[in-house]
């Protein structure tokens, strides 16, 4: 095959877009079939003579996976497997310039791209069918200064890994609960979780980064953004969300000293006292203590408190949470010590986690009404799965205040966030598969959302909201979606990184 007919072939299957699922040996009706043709020319170096703006023709280098490769199932499978992707190779990044060859290469051979870390974004975005995916996965590096309290940390870090790390020097930054999402894409959309009321959101940490980016008209460069280079690049990495202007290899921190957490869970058995756990809840901890974070997760025979103290004692937890602690009779447990262990002891096994997951988020600005809370109860008690949950986590605080420098994360004013989640099926090495529960979980999903819409505002670019109606400014604001496309027709004028509701370049 020519190089010209080869890369015809790849932009008629970028263009086809994730409706062209390719798998080796099979190709869909109507699709080219990509991944059946040979690939080993195509990922080779091509005539170093035929650079077309000053940058030598990329060959790709790290870990290279191809289909028919032994681990490509296991590397191509994200954490959501209601979506399942067969990408023409997967890069694993061992080091930065490897994804800047990758960046050069995608560009020179026309092949749509994706960026991918933790693997847990929730619409399958970091991943493509008959394209590549650049994954920064194993960029593990770390550096703390802890005298300055800066750390310098790759992008491949899990939330568990930079918690645990951190801890063994008695420092912390706000991550979210879950371990294994990718710290890199939780920060870069904003960053909520048991800290953030304490610290502010991850992204208000967030003083620098290392970034590959789109360069003429087929290169890529590695830039340095922070506060006085490139300021306007790190202002929409702190909360514009993951793979919109380029690829972050690596993450500086403003890290916070922290000897001890209390941590308190409690659980109620049944629904019956929801509507007094869940308006003690949003009247008390919004307004409390900044030490305080706090989350709650209701499902369908159970309700779950969980919250964490920074440099607290038992007692003083137990104190701060005595309007929501005296509902009901919950099973209260209480930890006191590093926040590493504790949270390491929090996480949950991926095999005992459900297979797919679909959710809806949403920021409230008021209190609650005992309609919404009616509203909560209903879908709840209805729900497909034990798994499903709605799930609320505690504003107010540190998070009211911006960092020097701004950040693109908008919901400064919210009370709390609330996210609906349907979860369901078992985890295998084959996604996509239809499960007889998934209609009824999306049914339920979007109905519940509906039903909420008159209580809540706006929605968290992490957690997207696929068909919203103006799903731009529910993010981000217009005045700030404004910015972030000017943005982007700075340092991606090409549109180079797109997806489904990624940021698209201001015209010029």
């Amino acid at each position: 095959m020519s190089d010209f007919s080869r890369r015809s072939l790849l932009r008629a299957s970028a263009a086809a877009g994730a409706g062209a699922i390719v798998v080796p040996g099979l190709t869909a009706a109507g699709a080219p079939d990509i991944a059946a043709a040979s690939t080993s020319g195509l990922l080779a170096a091509s005539d170093p003579t035929k650079g077309s703006s000053g940058c030598r023709p990329a060959k790709l280098t790290g870990r290279i996976v191809r289909p028919g490769d032994a681990s490509y199932t296991d590397d191509r499978i994200d954490y959501d497997q209601l979506f399942s992707h067969y990408p023409l190779v997967i890069v694993f990044a061992q080091e930065t310039q490897d994804v800047v060859n990758a960046l050069t290469w995608a560009r020179q051979h026309n092949v749509a791209l994706r960026v991918r870390s933790g693997r847990h974004a929730l619409e399958g975005w970091s991943n493509i069918d008959n394209g590549i995916v650049i994954d920064v996965s194993q960029l593990k590096s770390v550096h703390i200064d802890t005298d300055a309290r800066i750390a310098t940390v790759g992008a491949g870090l899990t939330q568990q890994e930079a918690v645990t790390t951190l801890a063994k020097q008695n420092l912390a930054v706000t991550t979210g609960s879950e371990g294994s999402v990718g710290l890199v894409g939780a920060t870069v959309g904003g960053g909520l979780g048991p800290l953030n009321r304490w610290l502010g959101m991850a992204c208000d940490s967030l003083i620098g980064t290392e970034v590959v980016v789109p360069s003429g008209r087929d290169c890529a460069e590695v830039i340095h953004a922070d506060l006085k280079d490139h300021s306007d690049l790190l202002w929409a990495l702190r909360g514009a969300g993951n793979g919109n202007f380029g690829i972050v290899t690596q993450l500086t921190y403003k890290v916070h000293p922290l000897k001890r957490i209390a941590y308190v869970q409690a659980t109620w058995d049944g629904l019956t006292d929801l509507h007094g756990i869940f308006d003690a809840w949003q009247r008390t901890v919004p307004f409390a203590d900044n030490r305080l974070g706090s989350e709650v997760e209701i499902h369908k025979s159970q309700i779950l408190l969980f919250a964490w103290l920074a440099e607290g004692t038992e007692a003083e937890a137990r104190q701060l949470l005595a309007p929501i602690l005296s509902v009901g009779t919950p099973d209260v447990t209480v930890q006191v010590g590093n926040w590493g262990p504790i949270f390491a002891g929090a996480q949950v096994p991926r095999s005992q986690e459900p297979a797919n997951v679909k959710f809806f988020s949403q920021f409230a600005k008021k209190l609650f009404p005992k309609k919404a809370i009616d509203v909560i109860d209903y879908y709840m008690r209805n729900a497909p799965t034990e798994d499903s949950n709605y799930f609320v986590d505690a504003f107010g605080g540190a998070i009211k205040k911006e960092p020097r420098g701004g950040t693109a994360f908008v919901h400064r004013d919210a009370l709390f966030y609330g996210e609906i989640g349907a979860a369901w099926g078992t985890p295998s090495t084959t996604p996509g598969v239809c499960d007889p529960l998934t209609s009824t979980c999306q049914a339920w999903t979007a109905e519940f959302s509906q039903a909420m819409r008159s209580f809540v505002d706006g929605a968290y670019v992490n957690v997207p909201n696929v068909g919203m109606q103006e799903w731009e400014t529910a993010y981000w604001g217009r005045r700030n979606f404004e910015r972030l496309r000017e943005i982007k027709a700075k340092y991606d004028p090409c549109n180079v990184f797109q997806y489904e509701q990624s940021i698209p370049p201001a015209s010029r």
